[in-house]
């Protein structure tokens, strides 16, 4: 999906718990996520980027702050925070032989640094007794949230046509 940013308009301005005229998306996948929150029954109230949940990164071992992409609570009393995240940053790095160094260090940082919020934030979350989740496009094409790709071959070109010539 292309990644993009703007401000979202809410359209259920009761059920936003932050500014509702200040909500940014920093991806088209949080705002289809966004949108997901604003029209599901089920979401009783929802709020992005507004809580922030302290951490050391491992990288640096320094404070940081970690803004958490959604804070959903849903008719049933669950409260969930979501973080919205390529399938490619939950996983460790592959590294070998062909790989660049440098895309395998960047790689490596990313994915150490993703493991010391997502620490924090379960601690974080069990104090309260809510939830952490973590949505990949593998997740939100299965919750409908984003279309599902339509298949694993590409499609083939169209054959260029030869003129028509009429018969005289």
């Amino acid at each position: 999906m292309k990644t993009y940013k703007g401000k979202y308009k809410i359209r259920n301005e009761s059920k936003y718990l932050g500014d509702p005229k200040n909500v940014i998306y920093r991806s088209g996948w949080e705002r289809a996520v966004m949108m997901w929150c604003d029209d599901n029954p089920n979401v009783v109230s929802w709020v992005s980027e507004e809580i922030i949940i302290p951490y050391i990164c491992e990288t640096d071992k320094r404070p940081h702050r970690y803004f958490m992409d959604f804070m959903v609570k849903y008719k049933d009393g669950r409260t969930v925070l979501i973080e919205v995240k390529p399938h490619k940053e939950t996983i460790k790095p592959k590294t070998g032989q062909g790989r660049p160094r440098r895309q395998v260090l960047s790689e490596t940082l990313t994915y150490i640094k993703n493991i010391s919020k997502w620490t924090a934030t379960e601690k974080y979350v069990a104090d309260r007794g809510w939830h952490f989740e973590i949505w990949d496009e593998h997740k939100l094409r299965a919750m409908g949230i984003l279309p599902k790709p339509l298949g694993k071959k590409p499609l083939k070109p169209l054959k260029k046509m030869k003129p028509y010539k009429r018969k005289k």
